[in-house]
């Protein structure tokens, strides 16, 4: 598998969900893999740099190398082979479609994204 992509739909402002899924502060909470995640600037913008502590403890560096304010994000781990992108779209005032994609130029993808991670995400959002 070159790709993975999943979307789910939050009863949230676009601004609201943006705002929530680059935080780093929030990260853990709703990536089952990530204990830690830190970026050194907040809010973020190209150029700036992710760091996220797996559950094996291993380290993993991410640059953003695209940002549209409420609208996407795209971070590359490392060389550039993998990377992700988070799609907001608004639906109307109060909702929003969230679109993950992750993929890598050369080999097979290993992390991947499911649904249940997203629904986890939906959930913590819609009930904060």
């Amino acid at each position: 598998m070159k790709e993975n992509k999943v979307s789910i739909v939050i009863n949230k402002p676009v601004s609201e969900v943006f705002e929530f899924t680059t935080n780093p502060k929030n990260t853990h909470l709703w990536v089952p893999s990530i204990t830690e995640e830190i970026a050194d600037e907040y809010p973020p913008k190209v150029g700036t740099i992710y760091k996220n502590r797996r559950e094996n403890g291993e380290w993993g560096v991410y640059k953003v190398v695209e940002f549209i304010p409420n609208k996407s994000f795209v971070m590359s781990e490392g060389d550039g082979n993998f990377s992700v992108k988070y799609t907001h779209k608004e639906i109307d005032d109060n909702t929003t479609e969230l679109t993950f994609l992750g993929w890598v130029k050369e080999g097979e993808l290993t992390k991947t994204f499911s649904d249940k991670i997203l629904q986890g995400l939906k959930e913590i959002i819609e009930n904060r």
